[in-house]
């Protein structure tokens, strides 16, 4: 069992920066793949960025690719996600999630655990 607790969302201007972290409760955490996923209003949850457990590997949706940085610690049991240049379409609600591996870091069904979300608003 993993908890997740997402922290560091807020308002920001377009082309300022914003990093995310997510806290994992379980001792188990570095036997997990980890995302970030995002749900803007009235759309579906959208993958964002992911990570191996082992760090080796790291995946990210082509519309923030060059712009986020997804790392992790398993010494403190924490991911985060370094977001700079904030455009206001990058504005949801941003989701941790852990997943046990061996499916596609890309979907939603293949995370087992999810945080309950921080909100990330960019203005223009």
């Amino acid at each position: 069992q993993v908890q997740l607790v997402e922290s560091g969302g807020g308002l920001v201007q377009a082309g300022g920066s914003l990093r995310l972290s997510c806290a994992a409760s379980g001792r188990t955490f570095s036997s997990y793949a980890m995302g970030w996923f995002r749900q803007a209003p009235g759309k579906e949850r959208e993958f964002v960025a992911a990570i191996t457990w082992s760090s080796s590997s790291t995946f990210y949706a082509d519309l923030v690719k060059g712009r986020f940085t997804i790392s992790r610690d398993n010494a403190k049991n924490t991911v985060s996600l370094q977001m700079n240049s904030l455009k206001p379409e990058d504005t949801a609600i941003y989701y941790c999630a852990a997943s046990l591996g061996g499916r596609s870091y890309y979907t939603l069904s293949s995370y087992d655990y999810w945080g309950q979300g921080t909100q990330v608003t960019v203005s223009s």
